[in-house]
Order: C-alpha cells, then structure tokens, then sequence
C-alpha cells in the first residue's frame, strides 16, 4: 500500500440553512437629467463619511421628495425614500404640521435657504453631517435574568442609527419653537447648523451623546 491520503468524497449536510433574506437596494439614479432641490440645490457632490450608513441615506436625485405614502408599511424600504422626505415625515408627528406634508416641506425649504445664506454651504450636504453626528452608535436595553432587569449597552444598528438622528433633528427643532420667539424654519436651521458641527448644544447631539454615555456605562 502506497503512503498517499485517501480522498473522501466531501460529506453530505442535511442541515437546511433555510432561504436567504435580501434586503432591497437603492434604485440606481435616472439617467436624465433631474432639477436641484427646491430648484436651488444641487443633489451631486454629496459625501457620505459613515461607511455604516452609506447603504441607508437615499440621496438620489428627485423630482419632489414626496412618495405619497408607496413606500410606507412595508419593510426596509426606507431606504428608498429621501432623507429630505423623512425629514418632513417626522416634522408632521408634532404640533401644526400632523398630516400636513407641503407645510413641512416648505419649513424645510425655508430652513435650507437661511442657512445657505448664512453658511454659504449646499443644505443637502449639511443636512448629512448633522444626521451623521446625531446618529447614536450605542443604545442601552434591559435584559431580564431571574426576574432582575439588568441594562446592557447594545450596538445599535444603521436603519436604527438613521432613524433615530432624524427624529432628534426635527424634535429639537419643533421644542425649540415653542421655548422662543424664533420660528420654526430658523428653528430648524439651528438644529442642523449645530449638528452639522457636532455642537454640544444641538439637541440631537446631546442625546446621542447622553445615550452613548449611559450605555457606556451599561457595558
């Protein structure tokens, strides 16, 4: 008998791993030419420095950031709506805009104006770091062992991050409305402004901030 290894056939699994879930891409870009924003901002050019939220931030040129309801109740597409659009979305959940969507746009098209004009910076782009720098990386549950409640610091995922920037945004910008004279468009702009900067001031910034701190803390 010679000194070489035998070869086996390779075994049989009959572990079924069971279907693959894809998650649903970002429609690629029309190929015509589409006008800016609000007929003033450009949509190319933006950068997007979080690798982890890259896949979710829809930046695709619209001709109204407006899907009329299409893309709602249905999972993980989201990200097929735009970051303008669900900025408006969570600017409706409070106060004089629930259900008003062209107000809200509007609000927002004020806003991106005053800092335009005050920054001399693309909004869009300013809108992206602002949502960058709010998006928490941790969170904190409760997990439950005996009938004790013990908090653990979890990482919290892109669709989270995203989701949970945005809110910030607009609800700091709708309680800062009602704590001063300023309206809700400069309101909003400040929100962003700060944000964008990664200032402590900023609300959305603050609570990511104070989350990251006590699931630090939870660790």
């Amino acid at each position: 008998m010679s000194g070489d290894p035998i070869e086996r056939p390779p075994e049989e699994t009959t572990e079924d791993a069971g279907p693959v879930v894809q998650r649903p891409q970002p429609p690629p870009p029309p190929p015509f030419a589409i006008p800016p924003l609000f007929g003033k901002y450009p949509f190319q050019g933006l950068e997007v420095h979080d690798p982890g939220l890259l896949p979710y931030l829809y930046l695709h040129p619209v001709y109204a950031p407006h899907t009329e309801g299409r893309l709602s109740g249905r999972p993980f597409l989201k990200s097929r709506m735009h970051l303008v659009e669900r900025l408006a979305n969570h600017l409706m959940k409070g106060g004089s805009f629930t259900g008003k969507k062209q107000k809200a746009l509007r609000t927002i098209r004020l806003a991106f104006d005053e800092l335009a004009k005050k920054e001399g910076k693309n909004p869009l782009q300013l809108l992206v770091d602002a949502v960058e720098n709010a998006a928490p990386r941790e969170e904190v549950t409760r997990l439950q062992f005996g009938g004790i409640s013990v908090p653990r610091a979890v990482d919290a995922s892109p669709a989270r991050r995203l989701n949970v920037a945005i809110r910030n945004l607009a609800l700091g910008a709708i309680q800062a409305s009602h704590k001063s004279t300023k309206s809700i468009e400069s309101c909003l702009a400040d929100e962003i402004r700060l944000a964008a900067k990664a200032d402590q001031t900023s609300f959305a910034v603050g609570r990511k901030e104070e989350v990251e701190r006590v699931a630090q803390s939870a660790r």
